[in-house]
């Protein structure tokens, strides 16, 4: 939820993002508008939804009570303190619906249970290197059976499955990879997952679905332009302009780790910046699980130290790229690192842009709020999008019906 000085300082942006609108078949559009503006914390009573989305007070009490009648707001308690009779406030209700989101990368399998309110209520993860299909559906459908057995939870709100993996999941020549692994060029993702269940499930890249569950959840909150780092096995980049995941043409937008660094040869950034690299750079040295990275031996933390000096510069012609050419509010680096691993290397860029002295302002470098569970919980965040949340998408959907 935001506080009283961010409300402030988003409404005039918010004001025009978080618009109704009167297109014919409009009516679950300007309801999904006014879910989000309460789930988000900027409106609380009917006359706040209304200013912020740009509908009457009329339409919005009618928005407000099918909401409740579908359990996915609750009444709070009044407002007082205020002139006139005291306003109902509203917030969303996290049991509204669930949704569970699924990353599947070259060293491990995560999976998460996610409420309306964004908060993860069951977790597992599995550290494995190059999963099989049939690893990845048998972990799906163990916790799958795990999460509708919790008591808290009401199974038959579950709206959905995302999915969260790299683009080139067996295609990307890394370190160890065996040749059964190319089995995944050629699976149907889709039907792998949905053999026991029907539940819809939707594909998606892992950088793109961690920038989605930034933007809903972790900085994408104040910072509504952004570019997205995911550094995983591999390196993923991801954009999103004005609250929106920009996919581009052929929906590869952001692809950093695919960025050559090299004016000959074949090297590209993520052969100098991603977990692959760094266990490279390690050696026998390297830990079993990414979250010990920052607690090796003395041997161990020199050779992390000289990584991340190397990847910080190797970093920056990018960083200046995409500052010119996009302008983002920040530059968020989420993933497989630990925080503190994270900051430091941040910290390194912004120095080493710093000291080049360039004219134009570079968007800082960031740690992204959400932690290594980014991708599952942004892969989780889609379904709900599809089945309440405002989008352009879904907007243009509706004008075509």
């Amino acid at each position: 939820m935001l506080d009283e000085t961010s409300r402030r300082s988003r409404q005039s942006h918010d004001r025009a993002s978080l618009s109704g609108t009167n297109i014919e078949r409009a009516g679950d559009y300007n309801q999904r508008v006014a879910l989000q503006s309460i789930r988000v914390g900027l409106a609380k009573t009917k006359q706040e939804v209304a200013a912020y989305t740009g509908l009457t007070v009329p339409a919005v009490t009618n928005i407000t009570n099918r909401l409740l009648d579908d359990g996915l707001i609750v009444e709070a308690g009044k407002l007082h303190g205020h002139r006139g009779q005291p306003a109902m406030t509203f917030t969303v209700n996290p049991d509204g619906c669930y949704s569970i989101g699924l990353n599947i990368d070259r060293d491990h399998v995560t999976i998460v249970l996610l409420d309306l309110a964004g908060q993860v209520r069951a977790r597992a993860t599995r550290e494995i290197a190059f999963a099989s299909p049939e690893e990845v559906a048998a972990f799906f459908e163990e916790h799958c059976k795990a999460f509708r057995r919790l008591r808290s939870i009401k199974s038959d709100r579950i709206v959905g499955v995302g999915v969260a993996v790299p683009d080139d999941l067996a295609k990307t020549d890394l370190p160890h990879r065996p040749a059964a692994y190319d089995a995944w060029n050629t699976i149907d993702l889709r039907a792998l997952l949905s053999s026991n269940h029907g539940w819809p499930i939707t594909v998606e890249n892992d950088a793109a679905a961690a920038a989605l569950g930034e933007l809903h959840f972790g900085h994408g909150m104040r910072n509504r332009s952004f570019f997205y780092m995911l550094v995983s096995s591999g390196l993923g980049g991801s954009l999103v302009i004005d609250g929106e995941y920009f996919r581009g043409a052929h929906g590869r937008s952001g692809e950093l780790g695919f960025l050559p660094v090299e004016a000959s040869g074949d090297a590209t950034l993520e052969d100098f910046f991603s977990l692959s690299s760094l266990y490279e750079a390690l050696g026998d040295l390297a830990p079993g699980d990414p979250a010990e990275l920052d607690a090796l031996p003395a041997e161990a933390l020199a050779r992390i130290d000289a990584w991340l000096d190397q990847a910080a510069e190797r970093l920056c012609d990018p960083l200046v790229s995409i500052s010119c050419l996009i302008d983002p509010q920040a530059v968020f680096i989420g993933g497989r690192l630990p925080g503190p691993l994270i900051d430091r290397l941040a910290q390194a860029v912004n120095d080493k842009l710093t000291a080049r002295r360039l004219a134009l302002a570079m968007a800082p470098v960031r740690r992204a709020a959400l932690s290594t569970d980014a991708p599952a919980m942004g892969a989780a965040i889609i379904p709900i999008i599809a089945r309440h949340l405002p989008s352009r998408s879904a907007l243009r959907t509706m004008d075509q019906a």
